[in-house]
């Protein structure tokens, strides 16, 4: 253990988020560089640190920080120093100089008590004298406060976040309503705030805790996908997390109606008030553009008939039905399953748009899906943020975007692709930014799974009946004897499949515990598939159910990892509580972050595109571990190069192996769906639907058949409650 006391010369790296420092400290002339976790110091302030002197491969000896103080300086030299470091704007060295020469160790003394005394100074203004103090006094309030929230566990990041939101109003907020903080600050939920709530001493029936647990739950029910809670379920969830009895339930809904935070339609389904007013704004801005055309239909099949001999394509009645519907009104709903045609639709509907010399745009939810409608049409795709540009936000929480109802997408027609995978809140975004007068054309399979966020929007639409919808059902790529789009639309309508290895991409391997699974499923990705397709083995995905459990996500990757890219002296890595992240891992984006910056390098590793947002579901691969600045940096598939410093490594996770929630929207060469047994809940038909329809090439089943034939059986659906189709029933009731 080493003591060292002194002033920072230099600050050499500082994580902003967590505090993670390298810098030079000097004492009596003699150099230190020490590294750890330190909180609000600034170059030229003077400092008592405690720690362990070690000697780091690449830089050297270094004092790791084990405790430190930050001293008031007290001679006039260390004064100087800090005066100007550049820690007080206004003020650089030769400022300071001359206010230490006119003052001397009574300087801080006369900041503090007697600021106007400073005007005395040539240079400095009765003015300038007030901000400086100020300033002095806003950094040792700052740093009063997080001390005080220290106590509660709050981390550095958050603890600077509740600074400056309250400033020195935190005292008073965390001691009486510490849930507060959850309404208001993006990172802080209702468990938080009720950890802080219990150490501050709040009664556990407060009606600040019961009320935010109940927005809490709300809140928490859209992970699930829900845009509301019936009221009885509501109740339930919450008083599990109170762990108490809510005795009048309707007396904290009534308050929180009346504070604007809750609507409850039909006395029963109970609504967060921005998930209620975005259902309710999208159905008003599709009614709004459920406008027709009067156009002469004759002329419009001739044309298409033109485009046909052209293009040497040959629609069904649907299909063309689905294009002149889609020239003729304001919305409309193309809809069928794998091989029905949704990709010849779509680029003769492009061609017929472009004859009448239309501005068309395309998009996608996700990167893969706009690569995807990109390489099938011809035409450029974009994501649906970059097609809205996004513009990320302050605290990285909500998303906007600079094209909304003030400044609206360019463009006549806009065709939209994968609709089954877009929540409500990008679809509220996306109208907002379409004109009346402009087509929108939905393109999805409604019997995929719902989207991963809130809401069932393309079910909600059709649902309603009040939009001109085309449902394709003929199979076209049956002659190319793809058991693939024959067996998915098989299990679609709840018929058996036959496993018997007949078929060149549609294969089984029977396996009866764990362990033969798990070996079955490393040598396939490993060893088979990638020959046997002809891709990388990087892209061949193992699609499971679950999260949990042997056969779950977490298991999978742990074990997918230990062969795929096993330890070597040649690759970085980094070890977290959840496991390790490695160079050459393959990695997963699980919560979207409309903050993080990306760029595009081009030659050189030189950066040509840039921009924000990185989405729940983006997958990539770990290109460089840095563990003396503690970040990584991974290119994900769309060429996009993101840094993640090591405390937002929670947004990671490894994706040898994935939830087939999150694989909506993408395709791969080939599939591995590894499955024993499971809870009913999750194993059915419409989960093996969406995970057989994700492989272009081959899918693979390695274990039981009969777990396969019970999953096509179960035809039972998790709930998912959404209003959306009830708004707009109403809206359309109203303009009657």
């Amino acid at each position: 253990m080493v003591k060292i006391e002194g002033y920072v010369e230099r600050i050499v790296y500082r994580n902003e988020d967590n505090g993670y420092t390298v810098m030079t400290v000097v004492e009596d002339n003699e150099e230190y560089t020490c590294v750890g976790t330190i909180q609000l110091v600034n170059e030229g302030e003077y400092i008592e640190i405690e720690g362990d002197m070690t000697t780091h491969a690449s830089y050297g000896e270094q004092v790791n920080i084990s405790s430190y103080a930050i001293k008031v300086p007290e001679d006039e030299i260390a004064i100087i120093r800090y005066l100007g470091s550049g820690a007080i704007k206004g003020i650089g060295p030769k400022m300071a100089d001359r206010i230490v020469n006119k003052f001397g160790k009574d300087t801080f003394r006369i900041i503090e008590e007697e600021p106007e005394r400073l005007s005395e100074i040539k240079g400095i203004s009765t003015r300038m004298a007030i901000e400086i103090a100020s300033q002095l006094e806003a950094k040792r309030d700052m740093r009063k406060t997080l001390i005080f929230l220290q106590q509660f566990g709050i981390s550095l990041n958050l603890a600077i976040k509740i600074y400056n939101k309250y400033g020195l109003d935190t005292f008073t907020i965390v001691k009486t309503n510490p849930y507060k903080l959850a309404e208001d600050i993006n990172g802080i939920g209702f468990k938080i705030a009720d950890e802080i709530g219990q150490k501050a001493g709040i009664d556990k029936n407060s009606d600040f805790r019961i009320k935010s647990c109940i927005l809490y739950v709300l809140s928490q029910s859209a992970v699930g996908g829900h845009a509301y809670l019936p009221k009885d379920e509501l109740i339930e969830y919450a008083s599990n997390m109170l762990e108490t009895t809510i005795e009048d339930i309707e007396k904290y809904l009534v308050d929180l109606v009346f504070e604007k935070k809750l609507v409850v339609k039909n006395k029963e389904n109970v609504y967060a008030a921005n998930f209620y007013y975005t259902e309710l704004g999208i159905a008003k801005m599709l009614v709004d553009l459920n406008i027709s055309e009067k156009i002469d239909e004759e002329k419009l099949l001739k044309k298409l008939e033109s485009i046909e001999k052209k293009t040497n394509t040959e629609l069904d009645k649907m299909q063309r039905d689905a294009v002149i519907t889609s020239m003729k009104n304001g919305i409309s709903i193309i809809t069928g399953g794998p091989g029905t045609g949704k990709t010849t639709t779509i680029n003769t509907l492009i061609k017929m748009f472009e004859s009448e010399g239309l501005e068309i745009l395309l998009a996608a939810p996700t990167g893969r899906a706009a690569k995807r409608m990109s390489e099938a049409t011809g035409f450029t795709a974009q994501t649906i943020h970059r097609l809205l540009e996004l513009n990320g936000s302050p605290d990285g929480g909500i998303m906007n975007f600079e094209r909304n109802e003030s400044n609206p997408l360019e463009a006549d027609v806009i065709i939209i692709d994968e609709m089954s995978m877009v929540d409500m809140f990008l679809m509220n975004a996306l109208l907002k930014a379409i004109t009346v007068g402009t087509r929108l054309v939905l393109v999805g399979d409604v019997d995929q799974l719902p989207s991963v966020g809130a809401g069932n929007v393309l079910r909600d639409i059709i649902k309603s009946e009040k939009f001109n919808v085309v449902m394709l059902t003929t199979i076209f790529r049956q002659e190319d004897q793809s058991s693939i789009v024959i067996n998915a639309h098989k299990i679609n309508n709840g018929e058996q499949i036959m496993l018997d290895n007949k078929s060149k991409d549609f294969l089984y391997v029977r396996k009866q515990n764990t362990n033969d699974v798990i070996e079955a499923t490393v040598k396939l990705v490993k060893d088979k598939l990638p020959e046997y397709v002809g891709c990388d083995m990087a892209e061949v995905q193992v699609l499971t159910p679950m999260r949990k459990g042997v056969l779950g996500v977490e298991n999978l990757n742990i074990v997918l990892q230990k062969y795929l890219n096993p330890p070597s002296p040649s690759k970085n890595e980094r070890e977290m509580a959840g496991g390790i992240f490695r160079e050459g891992d393959k990695v997963m984006q699980i919560k979207n972050n409309y903050q993080l910056e990306w760029e595009i390098k081009g030659l050189h590793g030189i950066a040509v595109e840039k921009g924000l947002g990185v989405f729940n579901g983006d997958m990539g691969r770990i290109k460089l571990v840095n563990t003396y600045a503690e970040y990584l940096e991974v290119e994900f598939d769309d060429g996009k190069c993101v840094m993640y410093p090591f405390n937002q490594l929670d947004e990671l996770e490894l994706a040898y192996a994935a939830t087939i929630h999150k694989s909506q929207g993408s395709e791969y060469p080939a599939i591995v769906f590894p499955v024993l047994t499971g809870p009913a809940v999750l194993m059915n038909r419409n989960l093996l639907y969406t995970c057989v329809t994700r492989a272009k090439k081959c899918v693979t089943i390695v274990g039981m058949s009969t777990t396969v034939q019970n999953m096509i059986s179960n035809c039972n659906e998790q709930k998912r409650y959404s209003g959306l189709a009830d708004r707009i029933i109403e809206m359309y009731c109203e303009e009657v």
